[in-house]
């Protein structure tokens, strides 16, 4: 029981400099070495989550820091992701342009009268040639 009492209370220690170390990546996005760094500590928190088990709740509130701060902190993934977008969006336009070619031979054939204009036109010539 003492052993596990102190492992508790370094645990808990190792967690308040967990938290210490979120505030600090804040000021550090811009480093690569962070991405490391990350890498590091969630293996510490998979250890931590086989050893506490009394204190599931605090590791997932970490667990949900930690996926916000890779979102901020993977700046190249996050590029090239930006840059396949960038192509997605070409196509979307390519797709755009074409649709308004489609649109604007659509409105060509409004100005021409559509066929049921001119069916019904001889229709009221019929009925008004045999009034």
């Amino acid at each position: 029981m003492k052993h596990t009492l102190a492992t508790r209370s370094q645990q808990q220690q190792q967690q308040q400099q967990q938290q210490q170390q979120h505030q600090h990546q804040h000021q550090q996005q811009q480093q690569q070495h962070q991405h490391q760094q990350q890498h590091n500590q969630q293996q510490q928190q998979h250890q931590q989550h086989q050893q506490q088990q009394h204190h599931q709740q605090q590791q997932q509130q970490q667990q949900q820091q930690q996926h916000q701060h890779q979102h901020h902190q993977q700046p190249q993934h996050h590029q090239q992701q930006q840059h396949h977008l960038h192509h997605q969006q070409h196509h979307h336009q390519q797709q755009q342009h074409q649709q308004q070619q489609q649109q604007q031979q659509q409105q060509q054939q409004q100005h021409h009268p559509p066929p049921q204009q001119t069916f019904s036109n001889m229709m009221y010539e019929y009925i008004w040639g045999r009034r």
